[in-house]
């Protein structure tokens, strides 16, 4: 029997390491003991694996490595030793052990690491920072410092999503197990704290409030789901949190206020601005190079979408079926994100919201994008057509794809989007967007997860579209494809990572 004592709780590299040297030794799963430091000593001492070559013609599937470099981080003591006992098993001959969901230890595996990627979702979305004044008489500044508790090892590994997005603060998070801290130029990782080394509170607060405040909708209040999503473990660290309970309280009488105002009806055709000069009329496709006047230069990206979303608004050259439309629905996300995802249009629930993707393809999408560990707060979102086209069917409006003349119509905008977003990567969904970026009709089963390039030399990696998904007739077809689909938006976060 053999004690393996590794540096950190989630340590890749080092278990990699010994598991490579168990492997050539010959040494069985059940010969092995692992523990990290803090943990106490169990029966067998801390021993090296012996040293031999490795054995020849192992290949590691690249699923178990992906897998593995995230379930290493969950907080289950077996989980070192669930990795080798898998790896001894591909070793030995399973080798489409990780095609098969339904195995125990895959199961486990799969499920370790959803954990850990629902972690880092919430990691995400509720660790919040409180701006603390140093050195004031030396002119040091502020910092930033929060405090969170993770339900796994993902400090290290999800340190760098708040670096790419707070490079320009001087921040610290703490844990209970481990800190990290960004002085600007450096990214340092430290000992745990605790949460009286993290302030109670700032100035920031009181703004916050109101704005949550603002944005709770009373009539799409579901207090299971809110739950499941906002787990109570995490309120207290949550400045909103005091008030979600008076605004739960408060929901039903807001809501009944909310019917009795009645809502306002839409207008019957889109109001149009006619005093506008009307744009050039578009060819059957635009050309790769458009008239340099078609969209006023902004120096501030900002300042620049803002820019184009009020000329497609206020355009009067779109289709005629686009004033039955309720609004348009631009696309959304940060300047520079990374990973820009491109859709065909806007769909019913899309075209009452005003927002893309928040329909069932946009769920699905949704959760897509958290297994694959993209977070879509980091990618911007957009369609190639930004209004819904449809056909009244009773109660019911019925999607209509757009035609090629639609597509053309729309795609100096879309070109533009591009162009202030400054992706590293497009992402096209469908065979609607494929076409809006290249400019020709392409067989997505031919091009799928190839990383092609526009007429202007943008990169594009095409994909399916998420209601593509959910078309699929069977729930096998259904699962098969999805997880394909979630390799594709996997690869795709790659890409650029």
């Amino acid at each position: 029997m053999l004690g393996i004592l590794l540096p950190g709780p989630a340590d890749f590299p080092a278990w990699r390491q010994a598991a490579r040297q168990l492997l050539a030794a010959a040494i069985p799963p059940e010969a092995v003991e692992w523990r990290v430091p803090g943990e106490a000593p169990g029966l067998f001492g801390t021993e090296v694996p012996p040293a031999a070559a490795a054995p020849a013609g192992i290949a590691v599937p690249r699923g178990f490595v992906e897998l593995a470099e995230v379930a290493i981080r969950h907080r289950d003591r077996e989980r070192f030793a669930l990795l080798y006992r898998l790896l001894w098993r591909i070793a030995r001959g399973e080798r489409e052990l990780m095609q098969v969901p339904t195995d125990p230890d895959v199961a486990r595996l799969n499920t370790m690491a959803k954990a850990v990627r629902r972690d880092a979702h919430r990691m995400h979305a509720f660790l919040r920072f409180r701006r603390v004044e140093i050195g004031v008489e030396t002119g040091a500044g502020e910092r930033y410092v929060a405090w969170f508790e993770p339900e796994h090892h993902i400090l290290e590994a999800e340190a760098g999503f708040f670096l790419r997005r707070f490079s320009a603060l001087r921040w610290s998070i703490l844990t209970p197990e481990a800190s990290a801290h960004w002085d600007g130029g450096t990214l340092r990782l430290g000992p745990g704290g605790r949460r009286a080394d993290a302030p109670p509170e700032d100035a920031h607060e009181a703004l916050w409030r109101a704005y949550y405040a603002s944005i709770f909708n009373p009539a799409r209040l579901k207090p299971a789901a809110l739950r499941a999503e906002m787990p109570l473990r995490y309120w207290r660290n949550l400045p909103e949190a005091r008030d979600i309970r008076r605004l739960m309280a408060e929901a039903p009488r807001r809501a009944a206020e909310m019917v009795a105002r009645g809502a306002t009806p839409p207008a019957p055709r889109r109001q149009r601005n006619i005093h506008l000069a009307t744009q050039p009329a578009p060819s059957p496709d635009v050309p790769a190079r458009m008239t340099p006047d078609l969209f006023p230069p902004h120096a501030d990206a900002v300042a620049a979408l803002a820019a184009l979303r009020e000329q497609l608004r206020a355009s009067n050259s779109l289709p005629t079926w686009t004033a039955e439309a309720t609004q348009m629905v631009f696309g959304e996300g940060p300047i520079g994100a990374p990973l820009m995802f491109v859709g065909e249009q806007p769909g019913d629930e899309e075209d009452i919201a005003g927002r893309p993707f928040v329909g069932p393809a946009g769920r699905l999408f949704d959760r897509a994008l958290e297994e694959a560990g993209v977070a879509r707060s980091e990618a911007y979102v957009t369609n190639a057509v930004k209004h819904f086209k449809f056909k009244p069917t009773g109660r019911r409006r019925l999607h209509q794809s757009p035609d090629a003349g639609d597509i053309a119509q729309y795609r100096p905008f879309l070109k533009r989007e591009i162009e202030i977003v400054a992706p590293k990567l497009v992402v096209s969904l469908g065979a609607t967007a494929l076409r809006a970026l290249t400019g020709k009709p392409l067989a997505i089963n031919k091009v799928r997860g190839e990383v092609i390039a526009t007429p202007e030399g943008r990169p594009v990696f095409p994909t399916v579209h998420p209601s593509y998904l959910l078309r699929l007739p069977d729930a096998e077809a259904k699962a098969r494809e999805y997880g394909r689909f979630v390799g594709d938006l996997r690869q795709a976060w790659r890409e650029v990572a």
